[in-house]
């Protein structure tokens, strides 16, 4: 069995601009940095990795790959592979496509990545009083050092905004909502998520985008990651599962949303409306009730609760109705049976989901992939943390676009939610930061002069 080798350093530096650094330092071709309720964890290069695609799984640990068409279950042999790494205390890393659920449910696939992970050579736990630094390389762990504890800020690009419309394609998407709306008329189906692309122009400097970000959003989760020719960083105002490593399960369904603007005044009518919108209560029950009924599977019967119910959350530039759900998995459950029993997030996809899934690819221009997918961490005691993936800014291929949807029901106005998508697009859009070529002020928190680090090894 193969260890990590562990380092504790005190610091009084922020955790994200620790975070940010180290993504920002060019030590890792790959990481990916994820903030939790402990604080955040960045992940650097590559010990073990998997990656499913649409018609193989390609594993690969210390250098050597295999790769074989994967039959009926992508999730299994991602769960086989994890399973056996002879690596102790490993935690993975990454994202999976909102096309899975199309794989689980035997749907046609387009091609692209559905889930990419890995367990990382290097690992950071950041918590606001310590860095838990632990590496499989000797250099790393020592260069990773001395990026945590620098007290000087390098000069970092030029902070220039980043125009963007948030228009683009609003035609085409009041139509998708009035067809859809016909759909659910019909009888097709309750509800379906439909989702516009918003390009942005230029190129973003990922990890000055993500800390601009972070401090004025208020997410759930929230990330940062470059992993195979994707950058992504995003915002999560909700979690798809939350399993810890006693077997207890959490689910949090967001659905229902008006703006945040700051003004009081406006806020508080605007959670009022919230509260009191028949439209909204109806989107947000069928979604709680999906929760439960889902969670019932891989829990054991009668500990499946309604935790919290329809609280209004603030998430950056929108508030929404939230609710909890949790329960107890069965003996013999894994993490692996909670994510397929929920995924996608029924806030992201709709009611029921096969019939979303077909409305979505019609309404839709192009594949999903991360979007309304999750990005997450999973660890060997049996723990996982996966965060819906919204609010979201992504880049592949020279590429790169915003992403946002709205839930539609029976009573909804194309118009009405055209303008959700707005105000969710405004989330990322509002803090975009180009990449530069010029010096610019220091962008990260200095430890005070003279702080001195504490210092154990493990």
């Amino acid at each position: 069995m193969i260890h990590y080798r562990t380092v504790v350093l005190e610091t009084d530096r922020e955790p994200l601009d620790i975070a940010v650094a180290l993504a920002g330092s060019g030590l890792f071709g790959t990481y990916v940095v994820y903030e939790d309720p402990r604080g955040w964890c960045v992940a650097g290069g590559t010990a073990a990795e998997v990656v499913v695609t649409a018609d193989s799984v390609r594993c690969t640990w210390q250098g050597s790959t295999t790769e074989e068409p994967w039959y009926g279950d992508p999730i299994a042999p991602v769960r086989r592979f994890l399973a056996g790494l002879p690596l102790a205390d490993w935690a993975a890393y990454g994202w999976t496509a909102f096309e899975l659920a199309h794989a689980v449910a035997a749907m046609p696939l387009d091609g692209g990545v559905l889930l990419h992970l890995v367990v990382p050579e290097t690992e950071v736990v950041l918590d606001g009083e310590r860095a838990v630094v632990r590496s499989t390389h000797d250099g790393t762990l020592s260069a990773v050092e001395s990026v945590v504890t620098r007290t000087d800020a390098p000069a970092g690009p030029v902070a220039r905004a980043v125009p963007v419309d948030l228009d683009a394609s609003a035609d085409a998407y009041r139509d998708a909502v009035a067809s859809v709306v016909a759909d659910i008329r019909g009888g097709a189906l309750q509800k379906a998520v439909v989702s516009r692309i918003v390009p942005v122009e230029g190129e973003l400097d990922f990890p000055a985008t993500y800390a601009a970000g972070r401090r004025a959003n208020t997410p759930a989760r929230s990330f940062l990651l470059r992993m195979g020719g994707l950058q992504c960083l995003g915002f999560s105002p909700e979690t798809v599962v939350e399993v810890d490593a006693t077997g207890r399960v959490a689910s949090q369904p967001l659905a229902g949303t008006r703006a945040l603007t700051g003004d009081a005044d406006t806020d508080r009518r605007l959670r009022e409306d919230l509260l009191t919108d028949p439209k909204e209560l109806h989107e947000h029950a069928i979604s709680v009730k999906v929760a439960v009924d889902e969670l019932t599977g891989p829990c054991k019967p009668d500990t499946v609760v309604v935790e919290e119910y329809m609280t209004v959350k603030e998430r950056g530039s929108v508030q929404h109705l939230g609710s909890r759900v949790v329960g107890r998995m069965h003996e013999g459950a894994d993490p692996w049976d909670a994510f397929a029993a929920v995924f996608p997030a029924v806030t992201a996809s709709g009611v029921p989901k096969r019939p979303a899934y077909e409305v979505i690819r019609r309404c839709e221009t192009e594949p999903r992939g991360p979007y309304a997918g999750t990005v997450m961490r999973v660890t060997r005691d049996g723990g996982m943390d996966a965060a819906l993936v919204l609010r979201s800014v992504y880049e592949r291929d020279g590429r790169t676009w915003l992403r946002a949807g709205a839930g539609i029901v029976e009573q909804s106005s194309p118009e009405r939610e055209l303008e959700e998508t707005r105000e969710k697009l405004r989330c990322v859009a509002r803090t975009l930061v180009a990449r530069g070529e010029e010096p610019a002020r220091q962008a990260w928190s200095a430890r005070p002069a003279g702080a001195a680090d504490a210092r154990t090894h493990r």
